[in-house]
């Protein structure tokens, strides 16, 4: 009886998790929802042709099972854009050999306009990145040393790179100093590590939108 009480017991904490791990989605996708109509934007709960249709960007290959929802898209102050959840999973192996998956879940903002770029990654300077350029994975120095320091800049196009990297995107990014971000192709993207509240979501779109203002228009007409 005692086995049969406890397997009661987890059972019930299992569906009341699981009920209120409902609710909270619910109640994401209801703000979502909300936010879309303030900000003028269409809201689509999930697609999962956003992964294949942005895959040239490192941050949505990631993994399998890849998939964007709550998605805001539309165009924000005269820009394409697309903000939206992003889940993807990746797979290990157990003490026992039995496979193990790990869900992943972070926020991805676009902004699509007439260009093609070459890729360009700036994101804050790491323990991943110092190590990878131990060996031998070297980034993008620039006469800034305060910015060369608190971020990592990688692109095969080096021009680009300073072209991108001027005195006032310098001075924008030392003020946000948690913005990682991805050009390439027609793309301008930021992502973060982690699921954004709704709230949060205008104040990104606005730096989206602002990075992409600081991008040299001459870049636009090579």
């Amino acid at each position: 009886m005692e086995v049969v009480a406890i397997f009661a017991v987890v059972i019930t904490i299992l569906l009341m998790a699981a009920v209120f791990s409902y609710l909270l989605e619910q109640k994401r996708r209801d703000a979502f929802r909300r936010l879309a109509a303030e900000l003028g934007l269409d809201y689509v709960y999930r697609d999962t042709s956003v992964a294949s249709r942005y895959e040239f960007l490192d941050a949505l290959r990631k993994g399998d099972h890849r998939y964007a929802f709550n998605i805001l898209r539309g165009t924000y102050e005269g820009h394409r854009v697309q903000a939206f959840d992003y889940h993807y999973e990746t797979h290990s192996s157990g003490s026992k050999g039995q496979r193990q998956t790990q869900h992943h879940y972070f926020s991805f903002f676009v902004l699509e306009d007439d260009m093609s770029f070459p890729e360009l990654r700036i994101y804050p300077e790491g323990i991943l990145s110092k190590l990878g350029q131990m060996l031998g994975y070297a980034d993008i120095d620039f006469e800034s040393i305060e910015f060369s320091k608190a971020f990592c800049v990688r692109s095969l196009d080096r021009k680009f790179a300073y072209d991108i990297c001027h005195t006032r995107m310098m001075e924008y990014l030392l003020a946000h100093r948690d913005l990682s971000i991805e050009i390439e192709g027609p793309c301008v993207a930021l992502s973060f590590a982690k699921r954004l509240k709704p709230e949060e979501i205008p104040g990104r779109l606005r730096q989206l939108v602002e990075i992409r203002s600081l991008v040299p228009e001459y870049l636009f007409r090579g």
